[in-house]
């Protein structure tokens, strides 16, 4: 099998992934996964696809990702994943659409406005 690359987008952050068959290793911006993402709830979002298609030891994963936070790095690296994930075996979409996993997230920060505070949010009006 040749290495697969896969792009995920999630808010601002980018993740780039190279699947190889392998022995589960999993390395993000050349740290472990438990070091650059060091809680639970993280580290599951970036094992879900792998998990949910009993694919978790069978392949390698190197992740590049940038931008910004570190819940929108691993949901875009999550999204990188699962669209690898059809790509090795056409079956494993079904497993995937209904989580919602291939779905691309629009929902982005909403830019600010000139003469306004924040996006949405006015100065304090003065009547007097």
């Amino acid at each position: 099998m040749a290495t697969i690359h896969k792009i995920g987008r999630r808010k601002t952050a980018v993740a780039r992934i190279y699947l190889t068959e392998g022995s589960g290793k999993i390395t993000v911006n050349k740290k472990e996964l438990e070091v650059y993402f060091p809680t639970g709830t993280l580290q599951y979002k970036v094992k879900q696809p792998l998990s949910m298609t009993n694919s978790a030891e069978n392949f390698d994963v190197k992740i590049n990702v940038y931008g910004g936070g570190i819940t929108g790095q691993a949901e875009a690296v999550r999204m990188a994943i699962a669209r690898a994930m059809c790509e090795v075996d056409a079956e494993n979409r079904s497993i995937l659409k209904p989580e919602g996993l291939l779905t691309r997230d629009p929902r982005m920060v909403e830019r600010k406005k000139f003469g306004q505070k924040k996006a949405r949010k006015k100065f304090q009006f003065s009547k007097r």
